[in-house]
């Protein structure tokens, strides 16, 4: 079971960013592969779906800055879309690398002990995605293995409606007055904040009522221009790791996430 909060577990989550996507080709098997190898204990995905209906890891709407192909994913069928090269624009390494389906990547995500944190990029079609979700829940254990996020609160809250024991995250890029009033409204399990947005006391609000929270940082290159200049802008974030505010860091660079979490890191 892929449990949330860091009280449960023992340790916090490290999570990579459409997979390790430092070194890896975003949103593939081999960036989930890559996460795990770092360290990580749970990757973000997005998915989108296909004009046959059929969710597949991507996060643009169009498919050509991540593959060879070119056009909207939403007109294009599973099978000519699992024709194309995912990996080569990364790295010539990465060669013939596929998009997979989310429920290859649940597969996968299984074999390899990482959770899914699963983000809705389709825009047009979500009774398909709904659809599509009901019968992974039903063949591939979708809620043991995964959580669903959005920045869509509203839909989110209809999933839980329609989708029996689904798990759901509300992305954030703002500081609410009300942290605690947004999660209760949507029924979220998790929030995920980004860094600059963040206070521990959010964070303790989130936890009163059993709501998980997933720290969002950028890259190390990002926080090392601001340690050029004498700031230390992951002084809070260890803080909150340590103080137990955080269940979850994510990022890029799943080996920098690790270190950041320290003792706190998984085992």
């Amino acid at each position: 079971m892929f449990r949330l909060l860091a009280a449960e577990n023992g340790f916090v989550h490290v999570c990579g960013h459409r997979g390790n996507s430092i070194a890896s080709p975003e949103n593939t098997l081999a960036a989930l592969t890559s996460t795990a190898k770092a360290g990580g204990t749970s990757a973000e995905i997005d998915v989108m779906l296909t004009s046959d209906g059929e969710l597949v890891l991507m996060h643009d709407d169009v498919l050509d800055r991540t593959t060879d192909g070119t056009g909207l994913v939403s007109n294009a069928r599973l099978a000519d879309i699992a024709r194309l090269d995912a990996g080569s624009w990364f790295g010539a390494e990465f060669a013939g690398e596929r998009v997979p389906t989310l429920a290859e990547a649940l597969d996968h995500a299984r074999r390899i002990g990482l959770g899914l944190v699963v983000e809705v990029k389709e825009a047009w079609n979500l009774d398909g995605v709904v659809d599509r979700l009901a019968d992974l829940i039903a063949s591939n254990g979708f809620n043991e293995r995964a959580i669903l996020i959005s920045f869509d609160h509203a839909f989110l809250k209809s999933l839980k409606e329609r989708l029996a024991g689904i798990r759901t995250e509300g992305i954030v890029h703002a500081r609410h007055a009300d942290i605690g009033g947004v999660a209760r409204a949507a029924e979220l399990d998790s929030v995920s904040i980004e860094h600059l947005m963040f206070r521990p006391e959010d964070g303790e609000a989130l936890h009163a009522d059993g709501v998980a929270v997933r720290l969002h940082l950028q890259r190390p290159a990002y926080y090392a221009r601001y340690a050029d200049a004498g700031v230390d802008l992951l002084a809070g974030p260890r803080q909150w790791i340590a103080g137990g505010v955080v269940d979850t860091v994510s990022g890029d660079d799943v080996a920098f996430l690790r270190d950041l979490a320290g003792d706190r890191a998984p085992a």
